[in-house]
């Protein structure tokens, strides 16, 4: 996520183009939006499968995301324009088109501020979330703006883990989404960049992150 913090202060310095990002976790991972400085005491211990449960903060706001078994999206991108919902919603199209064509369809979510009272991401969606036809939330959306650039990413529940789940947030947290069997990682990548194509009308280039860049990121 400090890669993704980067990218939003090279974009609106000129000096990055727009970008899409997917990547996953090599450790269990507990983010916590960039307002949320209260979290149960008991987080600070939690290991799982041997190994300690990190604690991060993300640059955008939101509750808490547990990162085991899912798949982060990324975007940092300019020019939209509108409040904070219709943003979201311009952004989230190629999410919505993406999964259409992986059979899974997802609309908005429809709760209020009384999300803020949930320390989990997952347990409420809001307008800036999407969920399947059961009313399942499959992707969290957190949002960030500086002088016209625009960061937003999530997460998408792939293979969640229920006891995890109750460790982290309780017993009653976790609810199941059902996703096609067939769907792999990189089936899941594959479909929502050519949905961006067609949705942004634009190209991609693939490119790695520069052994200097990657320096200034973690200075």
């Amino acid at each position: 996520m400090a890669i993704d913090r980067w990218l939003l202060e090279q974009h609106q310095t000129g000096n990055q183009p727009p970008s899409l990002r997917f990547y996953t976790w090599s450790r269990t991972a507990i983010s916590l939006g960039y307002h949320q400085h209260k979290y149960p005491e008991t987080w600070q211990n939690l290991t799982w499968q041997g190994e300690k449960i990190d604690i991060v903060q993300r640059p955008t706001g939101g509750r808490a995301v547990l990162h085991q078994g899912d798949l982060t999206y990324s975007v940092v991108t300019s020019g939209i324009s509108g409040s904070r919902i219709q943003m979201y919603q311009k952004i989230c199209e190629f999410l919505i088109q993406g999964w259409r064509s992986l059979g899974v369809e997802l609309d908005y979510g429809q709760a209020g501020r009384g999300y803020i009272h949930n320390p989990n991401c997952f347990g409420t969606a809001t307008g800036a979330d999407l969920v399947t036809v059961d009313g399942a939330k499959l992707i969290g959306s957190a949002q960030l703006t500086s002088n016209g650039a625009i960061l937003q990413h999530g997460s998408m529940r792939l293979h969640s883990n229920p006891d995890l789940f109750a460790l982290v947030f309780g017993a009653e947290s976790f609810t199941s989404v059902q996703l096609p069997q067939s769907l792999t990682i990189e089936k899941i990548i594959e479909a929502l960049i050519a949905a961006a194509i067609d949705c942004f009308g634009i190209q991609f280039e693939m490119r790695e992150l520069s052994v200097n860049e990657m320096k200034m990121i973690l200075d």
